[in-house]
């Protein structure tokens, strides 16, 4: 597989180290995508770590050259994600805010516990990372409380500062940045007299390289459309 990498950052290098040996590889400089349309050469996918502003070199690229494309990058912006969802009516896309197979399940569980639970109980969330990451909240918040909102559709409340009554429905972000964090993910169900929470706790970088790894060796195979995590990791279910 002749695999193209945009971004060479501790993601893109990730992905490099994990696919090299048994596959071709190009990796570019998320500073270079820009001229992205300027590569000689045609790639079988294209996974992306970069930046939100090379979605328009990207998008140029691909006109010309159809590849399919895994999309890890985050903070988009409304226009940007129409972009994506147009792309995947001309090829196979894969966009995550997050490849760790775990959270993805933990997306899956909260859904099924809001619907359960969001009668008697307040949600909230709180992220995690490192004090190098430039996008608050996370992709990955901001996909739990989209999964969330499917069926409650809740008024989104980021943090709280003076005097405030919560209502009863809202979903409350809370954003922390510190040292070296990876990433830490928690859904705070709290009731009265219990509290029922769910977390994921990233030890490493490694498990969103594999992730998009194995999203990739899985997304050559499909059709034109756009397609998430919960596609690779639950499209063999059986419909109930």
């Amino acid at each position: 597989m002749d695999v193209l990498i945009v971004g060479d950052g501790h993601m893109g290098q990730l992905v490099y180290e994990n696919l090299n040996e048994q596959h071709e590889v190009t990796i570019i400089s998320h500073l270079d995508a820009t001229n992205i349309t300027q590569l000689p050469n045609a790639f079988d996918i294209i996974i992306d770590f970069s930046h939100p502003d090379n979605l328009q070199g990207i998008c140029q690229f691909v006109s010309q050259k159809p590849t399919p494309i895994v999309i890890a990058t985050t903070g988009y912006s409304d226009e940007q994600f129409e972009q994506i969802k147009e792309l995947g009516q001309h090829m196979p896309i894969l966009y995550s805010a997050n490849y760790s197979f775990g959270i993805i399940l933990m997306n899956r569980v909260a859904k099924q516990m809001a619907h359960v639970l969001s009668e008697h109980f307040d949600i909230e969330i709180i992220e995690k990372h490192h004090h190098r990451k430039i996008d608050a909240p996370s992709g990955t918040a901001k996909m739990l409380v989209d999964s969330l909102n499917e069926e409650l559709n809740y008024n989104i409340v980021h943090g709280r500062v003076g005097e405030v009554t919560r209502s009863k429905k809202e979903i409350g972000v809370h954003t922390i940045r510190g040292g070296s964090i990876v990433g830490e993910h928690e859904i705070l169900f709290a009731g009265a007299d219990e509290i029922l929470s769910i977390k994921h706790t990233a030890l490493s970088k490694v498990i969103f390289a594999k992730g998009a790894i194995q999203a990739a060796l899985w997304l050559v195979k499909q059709e034109n459309n756009l397609y998430s995590m919960e596609d690779v990791l639950f499209a063999n279910e059986k419909p109930h």
